[in-house]
């Protein structure tokens, strides 16, 4: 039976009463992250807590490994907790881990704040990937989850403007204050943010569906075989995704995600600085990460339509091969007008890229299990986000700054070979085998 237009209506508040909430959460995850890349070179400059390059690299990695811990467990509790649980918990630790960075008087303690600030945002996102999936209109998947990452790169044109505007003159550890303020915004989640639907009515909790259903007046989704029935164990839900052959499929998501975050985390980290080494001043260094975030926030719009007409793995591939070109121009001496346009294109295209893989699992994956197979994709992903900031480190130190971005632009190009492996495997699947076009066409 159709849906009545007053339901579709209040379906759609809902829904973006959702992805509003998700998003001004990502929006202050994309802050804490960007924010040591942006604040990175005025530390480096006055060797703050006694900071070297090397240093400066392996504090890098400490996040993106705190981010990995966060991916693999947040996503894996989320399916049997809720998701609700998860993003409120996230922000708030994250905000605070903020605090001890800020405060830190000694890089052993920094590292520490930014480890703790990594498990908080690398839990927060697949969660919330998860969740507006979850609500996402139908046939908007992709797309709607395109805009919520959008925010994540508005937080990094925040942190570029923080950086510029705090730190000349209150200095480093003003920014890092800055960052603690999404905590005032843990009870606005707490108090506003409804749980998912799916999530309910798969634990048995039907009365309390019910009653969000009632309240925002939109349909139930329709009963599944094994709701209420006990939550899968963390290993039953990993073997999930290994089931028949799956294990190729997610195995190449895997690996294409180790590329592609080694490329994002190697890149955020370092393009302030590696501009700088190119000769720019800092300013027109700082100018490069909003460009390459506002590139970012439109790349997100474009491949979220594009994937939802075409298959985000076929426009994922392409994006990591268009990203390549991009980051490897970028160890070319260019007028500015063009490193600026090189850099804003780049962003369109490599953000975008890594997060149409997220799109494709969570689109293509049981709404019971959604949550665990983001997770897993982004926690395996996470090792490459732990040696992409490491090794421009350590190419720094060495005096190689100038391979940074061949270095990037070739993890670039594994992951356009792997994610393109996956679209054509699933373009190959048998007539029978509709399992991921259904699961496309209802989200």
């Amino acid at each position: 039976m159709p849906s009545s237009p007053s339901l579709t209506m209040r379906g759609s508040r809902l829904a973006l009463l959702v992805v509003a909430l998700c998003w001004l959460a990502v929006l202050f995850d994309g802050l804490d992250m960007f924010i040591y890349g942006s604040v990175l070179p005025h530390m480096l400059a006055e060797r703050a807590l006694g900071i070297t390059p090397d240093q400066a690299g392996d504090l890098g990695s400490y996040a993106t490994f705190g981010m990995l811990v966060g991916a693999l467990t947040a996503g894996t509790v989320a399916d049997r907790i809720g998701r609700k649980k998860l993003v409120v918990g996230c922000v708030a630790l994250f905000s605070l881990a903020s605090g001890l960075c800020a405060t830190a008087n000694g890089i052993a303690v920094f590292g520490l704040g930014r480890t703790l600030a990594g498990v908080g945002l690398g839990g927060l996102l697949p969660t919330a990937i998860s969740m507006v999936s979850d609500y996402a209109p139908r046939g908007r998947g992709a797309l709607t989850i395109g805009l919520l990452m959008t925010a994540h790169h508005a937080g990094g044109i925040l942190s570029a403007y923080v950086a510029l505007w705090v730190v000349e003159p209150l200095g480093w550890r003003a920014a890092f204050w800055v960052c603690v303020a999404p905590l005032l915004f843990v009870p606005v989640l707490a108090k506003s943010l409804p749980e998912s639907l799916g999530f309910l009515l798969a634990k048995g909790r039907t009365e309390e569906a019910h009653a969000l259903a009632s309240r925002y007046t939109v349909e139930l989704p329709p009963a599944k075989a094994g709701d209420g029935a006990p939550a899968p164990s963390r290993w039953a839900s990993l073997a999930h995704l290994f089931r028949g052959g799956e294990w190729i499929q997610t195995l190449l998501y895997w690996v294409a995600s180790f590329g592609g975050l080694l490329l994002v985390y190697g890149v955020a980290t370092w393009l302030p600085t590696l501009m700088r080494g190119e000769g720019y001043e800092l300013g027109s260094a700082l100018t490069f990460v909003v460009l390459f975030n506002f590139g970012g926030i439109v790349g997100m719009l474009v491949a979220g339509r594009a994937s939802d007409w075409f298959g985000a793995p076929r426009i994922s591939a392409i994006w990591f091969a268009l990203t390549a070109v991009g980051v490897f121009l970028l160890s070319i001496r260019m007028p500015l007008a063009l490193t600026f346009t090189v850099v804003f294109l780049t962003g369109v295209f490599l953000n975008s890229a890594q997060t149409m893989i997220y799109a494709t699992v969570s689109i293509r994956s049981a709404p019971q299990s959604r949550a665990t197979a983001v997770g897993w994709t982004s926690g395996m992903g996470r090792f490459g986000a732990v040696f992409g900031p490491w090794l421009g480190g350590q190419l720094l130190a060495a005096n190689k700054g100038d391979w940074g971005f061949t270095a990037f632009a070739l993890a670039g190009l594994s992951s356009m070979v792997f994610i393109g492996l996956a679209a054509i495997r699933g373009a190959r699947r048998p007539a029978g085998d509709s399992t991921g076009r259904a699961l496309i066409g209802a989200h």
